[in-house]
């Protein structure tokens, strides 16, 4: 993997760069659709391409371990070949999912015993087999096995569960560079920063995970419930450690704004099923603000979805008739709306690139986060 910067910006510590894989070029800053279990929910990976533009997406390790299972995949050459996707892809470790489980997990040094959701059978996530289950995936680039904790979190907890992560990341080094990976390219493996919202333990952690000196570093464990501020903060103090010169992964972030800040931070990749999800409520994200199509005011307005919209969908539809779909129940509601979502994801991370290269980023930034923010 290469990463190369291509442009600063003077007012804040967002960059524009690009990063070079073997399944193509990534434009950064990038928003990556979660495709969990091989598909990003009621989207084609033809809309994908075409409408959404999507540069890279998103798989889960623990999804794609219990269905369809290893054997599956590897039979159809790794997952690009099974879910017919040329561009790149990033697996999450799973660490995620084993956090969200808290009923069914127990955590102990050696790794995670979980039951799983589907039927119910017990199953072992160590940092060794997590890397074997992510080269047999075959994501371009695949994450460290980590504990995410939640929030709050009491501080001698977070330290504990840091310094496991810390233990962790070792062993998933070591397992790493002593495979190779199985489809004939190379797999890039980042690191993850936790500490919860702990200022001593995030530079602890953001030191720690820096001196592993691996091609890219992200940062877990926040939008788990802490105030914006908060991540906010976190996410500074991390940037300013982390390694200016290689890509910083923000996970699980978040809504338009949350986006757009974090960039001024100096974050350049995101990830998050919030444009999939809250388009099936009914959530459409706009630029110039939040629609939710089951209001009433939307009855009887046969006035395009989004005038300013880049994907089809925006200009076929009218709010009556989504408002109509997804009142009904119609599966149409969802894919239409879920097209709009990210397109509109794509868009705003591609502009934000555009503006950090004509050196307006800063400005533009600020007015956007206050429309974005309104209810129409």
């Amino acid at each position: 993997m290469k990463f190369t910067i291509q442009h600063n910006d003077k007012q804040s510590q967002a960059r524009a760069a690009e990063i070079e894989t073997v399944h193509g070029k990534i434009q950064t800053p990038i928003f990556m659709p979660v495709g969990t279990a091989g598909t990003v929910k009621a989207v084609h990976q033809r809309e994908l391409k075409n409408d959404i533009k999507a540069q890279i997406i998103l798989g889960n390790t623990y999804h794609l371990y219990l269905r369809p299972r290893l054997e599956i995949i590897e039979q159809a050459g790794g997952l690009h070949k099974f879910i017919n996707w040329d561009r790149p892809i990033l697996t999450d470790s799973g660490g995620y999912q084993v956090y969200s489980l808290a009923d069914k997990r127990k955590i102990s040094e050696e790794g995670v015993k979980f039951t799983s959701h589907i039927d119910g059978s017990s199953h072992f996530f160590s940092p060794e087999n997590v890397m074997d289950i992510q080269r047999t995936i075959g994501a371009d680039i695949i994450m460290a096995f980590d504990e995410c904790t939640p929030y709050p979190c009491e501080y001698d907890y977070a330290k504990k569960s840091m310094e496991m992560t810390h233990r962790w990341l070792k062993r998933c080094c070591d397992r790493f560079d002593s495979t190779s990976g199985r489809y004939g390219y190379e797999q890039t493996f980042f690191p993850i920063v936790q500490g919860s919202v702990y200022k001593d333990l995030r530079e602890k952690s953001a030191e720690t995970i820096a001196s592993f000196q691996r091609e890219g570093n992200a940062i877990g464990g926040l939008s788990v419930g802490e105030p914006a501020e908060e991540m906010y903060a976190m996410t500074e103090v991390v940037c300013n450690i982390l390694p200016k010169e290689k890509p910083r992964y923000l996970m699980g972030v978040g809504t338009p704004v949350n986006i757009l800040e974090s960039i001024a931070l100096g974050i350049d990749m995101f990830d998050c099923v919030m444009p999939t999800r809250n388009a099936r409520n009914g959530m459409l994200f706009t630029q110039n603000g939040i629609i939710n199509i089951r209001n009433e005011k939307w009855k009887n307005d046969f006035s395009p979805i989004d005038e300013d919209g880049t994907a089809f969908v925006d200009k076929e539809y009218s709010k009556a008739y989504l408002r109509h779909l997804n009142y009904s129940q119609e599966i149409l509601a969802a894919q239409i709306a879920s097209i709009h979502n990210l397109a509109f994801y794509l868009w705003l991370v591609n502009e934000a690139r555009n503006k950090i290269i004509e050196g307006t980023f800063y400005e533009w930034k600020n007015k956007m986060v206050k429309q974005l923010n309104q209810r129409l």
